[in-house]
């Protein structure tokens, strides 16, 4: 993603759920990328730079927002299950449905990456392939616009208030050592 000038600098590995915050943005440009193209071009031969778009976002997808899950399921849904209060109780309920998304999400981009990489491949995709393709994205910016706003106004909140700073020094540690990986 480019650098934008004043804009808000990237998270470190010490504020954890700032850079699971930074993520969601990520998440929204390459999603919003694969969702112009899929809906404007309509299978169609893609100029170089649309090419090499369509290709920085499936790679996104495919290798990097799997931690961006791992992150979340592996690294910060298990400490805040841990911490056992009455508001976290309530709001873990909500984290179920959190997984499920992600779950649904997955299935979601293997599919959308089947058909860009037949895309790139062949130079275009049947007219059936494409609609496909974009009733999938459709379905995607919905699922993640109502995802991103409960992790973000319920649970990054919520986290950010009940860990300590053992907990998000460990968090960062997990963060970065799946990155290295």
């Amino acid at each position: 993603m480019p650098v934008v000038i004043g804009g808000k600098p990237e998270s470190h590995y010490s504020d954890p759920i700032g850079l699971l915050t930074d993520c969601h943005r990520r998440i929204e440009g390459f999603l919003g990328a694969l969702a112009r193209i899929a809906s404007e071009d309509r299978g169609g031969e893609l100029p170089a730079d649309r090419r090499a778009s369509l290709e920085a976002a499936l790679k996104y997808f495919r290798e990097a927002a799997p931690k961006h899950t791992a992150d979340e399921e592996k690294t910060l849904f298990p400490r805040l299950r841990a911490c056992g209060s009455a508001d976290i109780d309530a709001m873990l309920a909500k984290v179920q449905s959190l997984e499920h998304d992600h779950a649904r999400a997955d299935l979601a981009h293997a599919e959308i990456d089947r058909l860009g990489q037949a895309w790139l491949t062949a130079g275009t995709l049947p007219e059936e392939d494409a609609a496909r393709m974009t009733q999938l994205l459709d379905e995607l910016v919905l699922l993640y616009r109502d995802h991103i706003a409960l992790e973000e106004g319920a649970v990054f909140p919520q986290a950010a208030a009940v860990l300590n700073d053992a907990d998000r020094k460990a968090m960062g540690e997990e963060m970065a050592a799946r990155r290295r990986a």
